[in-house]
């Protein structure tokens, strides 16, 4: 406590008069349970003032795309009704952070800010400069293990998954996730807030009310979905996830990204099931865990290939594939059909991303880079970790990644993984008829000029 100013606390009624207070400054940790900023802030026995600031420029070139922010937006409004049922509420700003920070600091009399760490390359030396000039404290909330707490054997960063997993798991503590608090010291006068309303968060869209009917965004919503996914798909999770026909995976990610549960609550969920594909099942979260190691360490590799040869790859720009590719127009159903699901629910099954991504770079030539734009603005889970992760690994740039001669084939990979057709049905119901879209290019001779490039460039 020697780090903040001497306060004095008296108690009156449900309300805290004091003359210091704890500002939780909120990000991608949109809960109460096992929020170890909110946790520790409480502890101080002072009030507590939750707050959000919005402040997209400040993320350098990823600010959250459209359907992040319409996902947001429902987090926010669950997120400030439940801490209004503990007596608290959500005050809303806009930045700058810093700035705006210092200015609810003088209106509350806060002397300490908390907050969970974030791992995007803008964010980590915007929040070191931020805690270099203000009493602050932030915690891991958002991983089992923090990116620089493990390393190889030469003290460097992971690069393959396998070895990095296992140092991962014999890293984690197994902690015991912390339960919500009951109540939440409130001060005797709040600040002024925006309104949720007034941040624009909600695009005008058509899907909108797609993403309404498939999503629950929040962490009640979280929790209802861990439950479905342990009272049902689990048991299978090792046999089905690969299928985007059926309901076989936990469809938890974007719950994940916002922070409205975390790793260690899934962690201690999944561990508490007895299933041995529960087990597998904690294999993927590892691979989350892999991501965010990977963009920590390897920071450029957002926009720039972790191997660097690849930068002189010889993309093509086409902008009228690019833009079939996008609207599910490529004459490839498995292709269409899950750029389609992904235009109209912020969503696509793992396995459909790894098809569509491989279709992009390998049979249209489009660099991976541009892929990962879109994908950046059309999913509700859009992360940074993992999104460079996934492309870079399909591209073949990334660590650990598939090779660039793995290229997949869009008929057999549908034959193996939609057997009975059902989820090209489902979205790309002109499929059959003269109404469907030609192929856009021809698999074979794609595949053979993908790895004409890739031969060229190893030659150099």
């Amino acid at each position: 406590m020697g780090r903040y100013r001497t306060h004095y606390i008296i108690k009156h009624g449900r309300h805290i008069i004091s003359n210091a207070a704890t500002i939780v400054w909120l990000r991608l940790d949109l809960r109460l349970a096992d929020n170890p900023a909110l946790i520790a802030a409480v502890k101080r026995g002072l009030p507590v003032i939750p707050v959000f600031i919005w402040a997209p420029e400040e993320e350098g070139d990823w600010p959250p795309g459209t359907a992040s922010r319409w996902w947001l937006h429902q987090s926010l409004a669950a997120l400030d009704a439940t801490l209004r049922n503990l007596g608290s509420r959500l005050i809303i700003r806009r930045g700058p952070t810093l700035d705006t920070l210092r200015t609810v600091m003088k209106e509350t009399r806060a002397d300490a800010v908390f907050w969970n760490r974030r791992y995007e390359p803008a964010l980590v030396g915007r929040d070191a400069r931020i805690k270099a000039t203000v009493a602050a404290e932030s915690f891991n909330s958002a991983l089992l293990v923090e990116p620089w707490e493990i390393h190889n054997a030469e003290g460097h960063p992971y690069r393959v998954f396998t070895p990095f997993w296992r140092a991962c798991v014999s890293r984690y503590a197994n902690d015991v996730p912390a339960t919500s608090p009951m109540k939440l010291p409130a001060p005797r006068k709040w600040p002024q807030s925006l309104t949720l309303e007034a941040l624009e968060l909600e695009p005008k869209v058509d899907r909108a009310k797609t993403m309404r009917a498939t999503w629950q965004p929040g962490e009640a919503g979280a929790h209802k979905q861990i439950q479905m996914f342990l009272a049902g798909s689990v048991d299978n999770y090792g046999g089905d996830r690969d299928r985007p026909d059926i309901v076989g995976t936990s469809r938890l990610s974007p719950h994940l990204h916002f922070g409205e549960i975390g790793p260690r609550q899934v962690w201690r969920a999944i561990c508490g099931h007895p299933s041995p594909s529960a087990m597998e099942y904690l294999r993927q979260l590892g691979w989350r865990e892999f991501a965010h190691h990977l963009l920590f360490h390897f920071p450029d590799t957002t926009d720039k290939p972790l191997q660097d040869e690849f930068a002189k790859f010889p993309w093509r720009r086409d902008a009228k594939l690019l833009r079939a590719w996008q609207r599910g127009q490529t004459g490839y159903p498995i292709v269409d059909a899950g750029m389609r699901e992904l235009g109209r629910t912020g969503w696509m099954h793992n396995r459909v991303r790894m098809i569509v991504a491989s279709f992009l770079a390998k049979d249209l030539l489009v660099s991976w880079q541009e892929g990962a734009r879109w994908f950046w603005d059309t999913l509700v889970d859009a992360d940074l970790a993992n999104n460079t992760l996934g492309w870079q690994w399909v591209a073949g740039c990334g660590a650990d990644a598939a090779p660039f001669f793995r290229v997949f084939n869009p008929q057999s990979q549908a034959q193996k993984f939609d057997p009975d057709g059902e989820y090209v049905k489902r979205w790309v119901p002109e499929h059959g008829t003269q109404r469907y879209a030609a192929p856009v290019v021809d698999h074979a001779l794609a595949r053979a000029r993908a790895l004409e490039a890739w031969t060229a460039l190893r030659k150099g």
